[in-house]
């Protein structure tokens, strides 16, 4: 009989050691429901109010603004000294230019004012010595001088062209008459010198040209056609 009431008497203490394992787990089971829920909310939406999150990228937002606007105007002032250079530039190549074309005949002209210091000398010779002669051989002599300068210097070249084939490239016929003297196209007078520059025509020599006279056609041979 005392056996079966320890029995009885340890019965309870079983019950009371199963509630309490029960209670712990279900304390466990909500303690680890609570951090989900906590996690969940930190990760979802429990950060920090509207109002701060804007302000920081707002104050973001400015410093980058304010960044870019600085990074603009330097751009700016780069544009517009390249562009005033780039302007100046483009006035000095202008003047360059123009004084190239108002000075390229520097060196001829230099070439030639001493031959007009020898026409000016002849022309006061010939005022204070009536002798013609003298005049003539003094104008010849600076014929022969500039002209040898312009072609030595300057490529320029005087050509003849009576008693040669008229030449359409060199000549330019002024007046035309047959002749038995001739098997082609030939220049007998000269008009105005033809002049070349290196190995290209400068101007044409106007020139009178005999043609090789042909047969004669008659009247009713024409009046036939």
């Amino acid at each position: 009989m005392s056996q079966h009431g320890n029995e009885n008497a340890d019965k309870p203490r079983e019950s009371i050691d199963t509630e309490a394992t029960q209670a712990a787990t279900v304390t466990e089971e909500v303690d680890v429901e609570q951090t989900e829920d906590t996690a969940a909310q930190t990760e979802g939406g429990d950060a920090p109010s509207p109002g701060e999150d804007g302000s920081v990228r707002i104050s973001d937002l400015e410093a980058r603004i304010s960044a870019l606007e600085a990074e603009n105007s330097e751009l700016k002032e780069q544009y517009l000294r390249k562009q005033a250079d780039f302007e100046n530039f483009r006035k000095r190549m202008q003047r360059e230019k123009e004084d190239s074309a108002k000075f390229a005949n520097k060196e001829l002209l230099l070439d030639i004012i001493p031959v007009i210091d020898d026409f000016e000398r002849a022309i006061s010779s010939a005022k204070s010595t009536p002798d013609f002669a003298s005049l003539y051989d003094g104008v010849i002599l600076i014929e022969k001088q500039l002209t040898g300068m312009l072609e030595r210097k300057w490529g320029l070249k005087r050509f003849d062209s009576v008693g040669t084939e008229f030449d359409p490239q060199h000549h330019e016929a002024l007046t035309m008459e047959n002749s038995d003297d001739v098997e082609h196209a030939t220049v007998t007078d000269d008009f105005q010198k033809g002049y070349m520059l290196h190995d290209r025509v400068l101007r044409s020599a106007k020139v009178k040209v005999a043609m090789p006279a042909g047969p004669q056609t008659s009247e009713d041979e024409v009046d036939s056609e």
